[in-house]
């Protein structure tokens, strides 16, 4: 008998599955004979039924067999990576709100907006002086073979672009930037393993006014968004100030970088830990205990009393804070000789941003890094800058009730009462909205005006537009005004 086919599945229509189904016939394999549904297939790759046979027509439409639960698809964690966030629109509408004030401030002194990439060469951010950051690198070799890192910070990729950029690059060079950063940390409030860093950095500036620019920058961020000086101060210290204490005990330059190292642990550590890794570094007890004594120091005249007003650290100082008083923000600034920053690229002028309800890290921290470039093989150039956290601020912002939530906006939501004709004139009357510059949400599908008014205020918008049958034949469309909760018709030719 001839048999007819009918394809089960593409699934099943495989050569490897025909070609070893082909050596059967139901007379020489019993278990086939057991199976009457099925039949051997007349064509290639297929599979047949008996009744197919019969009719030509008719296929097979009963479902397989459902596979095991073991065999069924695993549903795969949503969950996002530890220490990091997703961002859905009412946070991105916070974000883009906090970013927003970070360009504003940055573009109203005068800086220019840059970026590089997430993925940097390792070699950028490892360094030798046991820096906390170089221990928290998301690190790995590529399909190349090269040792890549994302970004822990942006001041070093600043740095490469520099470089790059060579004596081509004008100075001074006023430069902003709002990036991703990476670190595998120990995670506390306000702390995450991946953050946006707002970075300003001044090249080729030399005097203490660069300083004191950025840190007016902050303090004027933080007053745009609410925060006082009552609420957070910044820390200011000079690494020169160590430098002379470390010179004053004879102690060799090269453990000045790892001396400041483990001084920025001071508010981490407990005091017998500090005392022992400085005495690691080869310092003496004396040179320790002189060291430590030094930065409990709090006033400018305690410092003078020290290291001499003479010193090149407290001439700094005194000229910094002068500038502050009269910029006007002279009462946001603390000195604080313990403020020495872990990173082993600053020279100078140190400063921390601090939650005076100490609930939180540090807010934002910077300061003068002249070797950086020479560091990496460049020639050097006087630049100083901060970095400012998003995740710490938001948090702060929170605890003053001063973090707002952003409204989604639009201007006008347009719907459409009526046949399909009168979807096509309001795709038109949209699209004019839109290229005049109208935020504008047109409503997809048919919905009860109910639903409609509830989006629309949803999405704040000011007009709700509907197109009608009978409005558009008389050449208009009806307007509500929301907030003022009005309506009119209003000639089509003249919305806008």
């Amino acid at each position: 008998m001839q048999i007819s086919v009918g394809c089960i599945s593409k699934t099943f229509c495989k050569p490897s599955v025909s070609q070893n189904l082909s050596q059967f016939s139901q007379k020489s394999n019993p278990l086939l004979q057991k199976l009457p549904l099925f039949s051997k297939c007349a064509t290639p790759n297929t599979f047949c039924t008996r009744a197919g046979a019969d009719d030509g027509q008719r296929r097979v439409t009963t479902a397989m067999p459902k596979k095991d639960s073991a065999e069924r698809i695993k549903m795969i964690d949503t969950s996002s990576p530890r220490g990091t966030r997703d961002f859905l629109p009412p946070d991105m509408r916070l974000r883009n709100w906090l970013f927003g004030h970070f360009r504003a401030v940055s573009e109203s002194y005068g800086f220019e907006e840059i970026d590089a990439p997430v993925l940097e060469s390792e070699e950028l951010f490892v360094r030798k002086a046991g820096e906390e950051i170089t221990q928290q690198l998301y690190n790995f070799e590529d399909k190349g073979g090269r040792k890549v890192a994302l970004r822990p910070e942006i001041t070093p990729s600043l740095a490469r672009l520099v470089l790059q950029s060579g004596k081509a690059l004008p100075l001074p060079a006023k430069w902003f930037a709002i990036g991703q950063c990476w670190r595998y940390e120990r995670m506390t409030r306000g702390r995450r393993r991946e953050h946006y860093q707002w970075n300003m950095d001044i090249i080729g500036c030399q005097g203490i006014t660069a300083e004191v620019e950025l840190l007016s920058a902050i303090t004027t961020f933080f007053t745009n968004v609410g925060i006082t000086s009552e609420d957070v101060g910044i820390k200011v210290n000079n690494r020169k100030v160590l430098q002379a204490v470390l010179e004053k005990y004879e102690t060799p330059p090269e453990k000045f970088a790892p001396v400041c190292v483990v001084v920025d642990k001071l508010e981490k550590l407990p005091r017998e830990k500090i005392v022992a890794e400085l005495s690691d570094l080869g310092l003496a007890e004396e040179t320790v205990e002189g060291l430590l004594n030094s930065l409990t120091l709090s006033t400018l005249e305690e410092l003078a009393d020290i290291v001499g007003e003479d010193n090149e650290a407290y001439m700094e100082l005194q000229q910094l804070f002068a500038l502050a008083e009269a910029y006007g923000f002279k009462d946001w600034l603390v000195f604080d000789a313990s403020v020495v920053r872990g990173l082993a690229y600053y020279t100078g002028t140190v400063f921390e941003g601090f939650d005076r309800a100490g609930t939180l890290r540090a807010i934002c921290g910077g300061g003068r890094y002249d070797a950086l470039l020479a560091a990496f093989g460049g020639e050097s150039k006087p630049m100083v800058g901060f970095g400012f956290g998003d995740a710490v601020i938001v948090e702060l912002l929170k605890d003053k009730g001063l973090l707002p939530s952003p409204p989604h906006s639009v201007e006008d939501v347009v719907v459409v009462l009526g046949d399909d004709q009168q979807r096509l004139n309001a795709s038109g009357l949209v699209t004019r909205l839109r290229q005049s510059g109208r935020k504008v949400d047109f409503i997809l599908e048919d919905k009860k005006m109910k639903w409609v008014l509830k989006h629309s205020d949803r999405v704040s918008a000011e007009r709700l537009i509907i197109v009608g049958d009978r409005e558009w034949q008389e050449g208009n469309v009806r307007v509500k005004m929301l907030e003022a909760r009005e309506e009119m018709d209003v000639p089509i030719a003249e919305i806008c």
